[in-house]
């Protein structure tokens, strides 16, 4: 009885320790370490900023580090790419805009699938961009500048920070809408577009209200529409494009948190959670109204919604031809 009470004993003894060693891997709360948050542009633009608005706080929330990291290249593809190759864990995040909805319609050939690889973790913020003119062009409204357009066709540019930017995707969508035919001439970025549009070397541009607003104020550029479904509250006296006689059109750039695809759910519920809570905080909504955007808290699920109907939407819009380059 002593050999089996011993043998018994040591059986228990040796599952109970191989149990113990287990244990640490599968209940460790989380986070347990370091986190980082993907953006797929430079240092200095409207993601980046609001990545460095919100990390800090949701690094103070969950008490662990999060570093955000820049991965800029292949209009924003070789981030996500990266976002998409990390483990289903919750430790890498990225910061989304429209772009990610639009690159399936600009590149046939994605290193990832845009719905099925990822996962939402909540919407942050919304803006609008302004269509603006430069002043010696010789029209004061939307409908004029369609009218101008449209009786010049293909004779007039727009500018934009590239293929695929918030600047492109509006005016491809305004095209969409008036029926002009403009052409586009990309830049590396907003700045360099700006200073062309700004020179009247390229007579216009959809740009963030933010960026704009200096030129405006002093003349150097002239606000013809606002994009939203609203109008703008730093120019609330310039209509929308919808209120100018083009019912329908909207446009609003949007800022969103995804993970891989395969993240528990109720990770994806904490990082929600914390990152609504966040942006209730009075100097993050004043941090981001200063970048011309709204906060916009919501549940996972209404950013996977949008993610999918602006996937439909630009793959309508977006010439094919453009998606085979």
């Amino acid at each position: 009885m002593r050999i089996s009470s011993a043998l018994a004993i040591g059986c228990t003894l040796t599952w109970t320790g191989a149990a113990a060693a287990q244990a640490p891997v599968s209940a460790q709360p989380f986070p347990s370490k370091a986190m980082r948050m993907i953006v797929a542009y430079a240092p200095g633009g409207t993601v980046d900023i609001i990545a460095r608005i919100i990390a800090p706080k949701l690094s103070e929330a969950l008490r662990q580090q999060l570093i955000v990291d820049n991965r800029a290249g292949g209009g924003a593809t070789i981030g996500t790419q990266l976002l998409a190759k990390s483990p289903p864990d919750g430790y890498t995040m990225m910061l989304v805009n429209p772009a990610h909805a639009a690159n399936p319609a600009l590149n046939a050939r994605l290193p990832y699938d845009t719905l099925k690889n990822f996962a939402g973790v909540g919407l942050i913020a919304v803006s609008a961009s302004i269509l603006v003119v430069h002043p010696s062009m010789p029209v004061a409204s939307v409908r004029q500048l369609v009218a101008l357009a449209k009786s010049r066709p293909g004779e007039l540019n727009y500018a934009s920070s590239g293929t695929g930017g918030a600047g492109y995707l509006a005016m491809e969508l305004f095209k969409s809408h008036t029926g002009i035919d403009v052409v586009h001439v990309p830049y590396k970025g907003a700045a360099p577009a700006l200073t062309d549009v700004l020179g009247g070397q390229v007579p216009m541009m959809f740009i963030t209200t933010p960026a704009a607003m200096p030129y405006v104020k002093t003349g150097r550029l002239r606000v013809l529409g606002v994009s939203s479904a609203r109008r703008n509250f730093m120019l609330p006296q310039v209509p929308t494009i919808a209120e100018s006689g083009y019912p329908g059109f909207e446009n609003a750039d949007w800022y969103g948190i995804i993970v891989p695809s395969g993240v528990p759910r109720e990770i994806i519920a904490r990082l929600n959670t914390e990152t609504n809570r966040i942006l209730a905080l009075p100097e993050t909504k004043e941090r981001i109204n200063a970048l011309g955007a709204d906060v916009a808290p919501g549940a996972p699920e209404q950013l996977d919604e949008r993610i999918r109907n602006e996937v439909a939407r630009w793959s309508k819009i977006i010439k094919a031809p453009l998606a085979e380059q």
